[in-house]
């Protein structure tokens, strides 16, 4: 009881501040009845005055939203085609009643055919008539797959209210009223408020518990589980019809997903109804077997029910005896009657003309982006270039049905500079994986890792065309090392290394700094159809550690066995400095049909030597390919932190240098034009005009002009060079006072504002050096240019003869 008194205490002093701020600012409101039986007498000044402030009081009642869409339409700014309807227009609505009454006649069992909705100005529009056929500029749109990739881009999928009606009329709100009762205060406890949060949050673990059993029970019921609705459910699409464009049979296209379905699909249940920019047919087959029985021949009547008679239905070919019976003279009087045109053209379409701009066209999505909800998956789209990384789209797939336990990501970029296309990431292995299109600095195909840090389980694909080794694969292991090749001279196939612990421990191991040492190196080739199958090595191991080189070669097409030789690689000369002699058991050889060069120890003993060099450039490609490894890491570290995008030199917009390219040579054109108006311009018309018109020059006249003229060109150059050493003051200063605002603001800056800094700095330095070079021209040809304009006055027709005692 404390508690609750303490609150109504507080809540009656908040209420007495807040009247007395009312009070004061000379606002009344109405109050509950206990409060308003407190109030003082108000005096009719208070009353006429507060009858004035309500009757200019504004009330603002809240208009109806919109059915259509989530976004605001701005109905004003619509043509007047999208507001009312033509008389044509208004004659269809008509013949589309009639139709629909008859055919709820005939055919009772169906359901209301889809004949003329509301569009965004409530107005009735019939369905044929929104549909406007438009060829676009893009080339993109001229195939039906692009171009329904495009539309479903474009679309949002949003369920219907109720499933088997295309249109639910929203039922109307009553308007608030004008003025409205102040709740009564809330008198609660807060303890039974915190008592209550805990009932709630243990009611809650509760519900979280029964969802997850519930969960667990849909799981195994999901195959089982029929759909109470099924073949009622309302859906549009869109059928291609065979004929036209080489399309050499019709099929279905969901516009939602932009994916192609035959006709024969069992996703299609029924059809019941088709309309176009010229007719509306109604289906009047059996659809039992789904859409898989219907021909799709629009010029029947039996099949398709049309709402128009158009001049472009087909007619019915007529018998003989009906053809005679029409030349009787008891239809002579009727014949121009029935001569008489009964059609009726559908309506020109009432939308406005199709306009997609080209930055529309690349957005794709509405604002650049969409996010499409699935079943324990989430799909999203990016315009190209919105994300600076070129992300496009992701796929997000989930392992519960709140979404929130997520199992694997799927990233499509595009116009990045590393090349890289799509990116899979296994949350429940760890695993990632990069696929990269041809064109990667290291020629790399695929990257599978877990970690990328080096040495560690990792796997890379490249493309062996791009690489002079012919490398395909590389797969290693904290200890191991395989490569595959592919296309080599030597015929090498495959090669495996096994690492030893390192002797030294640092603290940055690296295979340049440090390398792991190398116990044994196992290389595969291939067959060789020079080299007989005897000396053409299949597999040779170099056992580093033991000193031995093992080969087994290939075998012969009439054998099952294969030759084998293993030999002692011992060092050349003993601890004492002699040399060691070949002996011959350093070489022990398995030979299916032995030969008796192979016996000889020359012979051994070169092979010996070979396979000792050979050993030597193994292990030295070995280590070559743990740097490349390093390297490929370090420049796809620095790849992803740059994420650079590339751009088109014709794509103008976001090509910088070949916007600054344009507009230095938008520039120079203009230079070169204002030169050539400033060759065409007469230099004596100002300082004739000053003379008396038809007045004969004098030679001291002649010379005034001359002076005059020379006089006026020179200030102008004196003031085009102040004028271009005042942009070059100003920027300069402008670019000190930058400088001393980084330095004084260096620590506290974010990285985004460190590029803006340095992005002015260079744009800043650009337009100074731009200014400095104009001003050192401009004085190197101020000169030049001053004398001229006097040699053209001492040639000018109008004083030559007078000036040429001057010369």
């Amino acid at each position: 009881m404390e508690v609750l008194k303490e609150k109504v205490e507080e809540e009656e002093a908040a209420e007495r501040e807040e009247a007395a701020e009312r009070a004061e600012r000379g606002e009344k409101m109405m109050r509950p009845l206990e409060v308003r039986k407190e109030e003082t007498f108000m005096t009719q000044e208070m009353l006429g005055d507060l009858e004035r402030k309500l009757s200019e009081t504004e009330v603002s009642v809240p208009e109806k939203p919109s059915t259509l869409t989530k976004d605001t339409i701005d109905i004003s700014k619509l043509p007047l085609s999208y507001k009312s309807n033509t008389p044509k227009e208004e004659h269809l609505l008509q013949v589309a009643d009639n139709f629909s009454r008859q055919y709820s006649h005939l055919c009772p069992d169906r359901v209301p055919l889809f004949l003329h909705p509301l569009n965004e100005c409530e107005v009735p529009k019939f369905v044929s008539t929104t549909i406007r056929p438009t060829l676009m500029p893009y080339p993109e749109l001229c195939n039906w797959d692009t171009c329904a990739q495009f539309v479903s881009d474009f679309l949002s999928m949003v369920p219907l209210p109720d499933p088997l009606k295309p249109t639910v009329k929203e039922e109307e709100k009553a308007p608030p009223k004008k003025y409205t009762i102040r709740p009564p205060r809330d008198l609660t406890s807060r303890f039974e408020q915190e008592q209550e949060i805990k009932r709630q949050e243990a009611i809650k673990a509760e519900e979280v518990k029964r969802l997850k059993q519930e969960e667990a029970r849909l799981l195994e019921e999901e195959n089982a589980k029929t759909d109470p609705l099924h073949g009622l459910r309302v859906h549009s699409w869109v059928l291609v019809l065979s004929g036209k464009r080489e399309v050499p049979e019709s099929f279905f296209i969901d516009p939602f997903t932009a994916r192609s379905y035959s006709t024969q699909d069992d996703h299609f249940l029924g059809i019941e109804s088709l309309w176009n920019h010229k007719n509306y047919w109604v289906n009047m087959q059996d659809c039992w077997n789904c859409c898989k029985d219907l021909v799709f021949d629009l010029g029947d009547p039996v099949r398709w029910e049309y709402l128009l008679l158009g001049t472009n239905k087909p007619l019915l070919s007529l018998t003989e005896e009906e053809d005679d019976g029409m030349n009787g003279d008891d239809d002579v009087e009727n014949l121009g009657k029935e001569d008489e045109d009964k059609s009726f053209d559908m309506p020109h379409s009432w939308v406005a003309q199709i306009e997609i701009s080209p930055e529309a066209f690349e957005t794709r999505c509405p604002n650049g982006k969409k996010v499409i909800q699935y079943k324990r998956a989430k799909l999203e789209k990016w315009a190209p270039y919105l994300n600076n990384n070129g992300l496009v789209c992701r796929l997000t797939t989930y392992e519960d049905l709140e979404c929130t336990k997520t199992l694997e990501i799927k990233e499509w970029y595009q116009n990045r500079e590393d090349m890289l296309e799509l990116r899979h990431i296994n949350k429940t292995t760890g695993l990632n994986t990069d696929y990269f299109k041809p064109g990667h600095p290291q020629a790399l195909r695929v990257h599978s890792y877990m970690s990328m840090l080096p040495e560690m389980d990792r796997v890379m694909e490249f493309y062996e065309t791009a690489r002079v080794d012919g490398l395909i694969k590389r797969e290693e292991t904290p200890k191991t090392m395989t490569e595959y090749y592919q296309g080599r001279p030597d015929f090498l196939s495959y090669r495996h290394v096994n690492f030893g612990p390192r002797v030294k421990k640092l603290a940055l191991n690296s295979a340049e700094s440090n390398p792991r040492p190398m116990v044994k190196i196992t290389e595969r080739f291939f067959r060789n159809p020079v080299t007989p199958a005897d000396e053409d090595v299949a597999e040779r191991v170099f056992l580093i550690l033991d000193e031995r080189i093992q080969l087994r070669y290939h075998c012969r097409e009439d054998h099952i066995t294969a030759s084998k030789r293993e030999f002692l690689r011992r060092t050349e000369v003993d601890s004492k400095g002699n040399k060691i002699i070949m002996m011959p058991d350093m070489c022990m050889s398995f030979e299916v049909e032995p030969m008796e060069h192979t016996k000889k120890l020359l012979y051994q003993y070169e092979a010996m030597m070979k396979l000792k060099n050979e050993e030597k450039l193994s292990r030295h490609q070995a280590w070559e390919s743990e740097l490349e490894v390093l390297e490929i890491l370090k420049l796809r570290e620095e790849e992803e932190e740059a994420h650079a995008l590339t751009i088109s030199i014709y794509d103008t917009k976001r090509n910088e240098k070949s916007k600054e390219y344009r507009e230095a040579m938008e520039r120079v054109m203009y230079e070169e034009h204002l030169r050539q108006v400033e060759a065409q311009l007469d230099y004596l018309a100002p300082f004739l005009a000053q003379l008396p018109p038809g007045e004969k020059l004098t030679r001291w006249q002649a010379v005034r002009l001359k002076d005059e003229c020379l006089s006026d060109f020179k200030q102008r150059l004196i003031d085009k060079a102040n004028l271009i050493q005042a942009r070059f003051e100003k920027e300069t200063q402008e670019l000190q006072k930058q400088q001393q605002w980084y330095q004084e603001n260096q620590v506290t800056l974010t990285p985004e504002d460190e590029d803006l800094y340095l992005s002015y700095c260079s744009q800043a330095m650009f337009r100074i050096r731009i200014l400095e070079q104009r001003l050192n021209r401009h004085k190197e040809l101020a000169p030049l240019k001053y004398l001229a304009l006097e040699e053209k006055l001492y040639k000018d027709p109008r004083l030559v003869e007078l000036l040429k005692v001057f010369v």
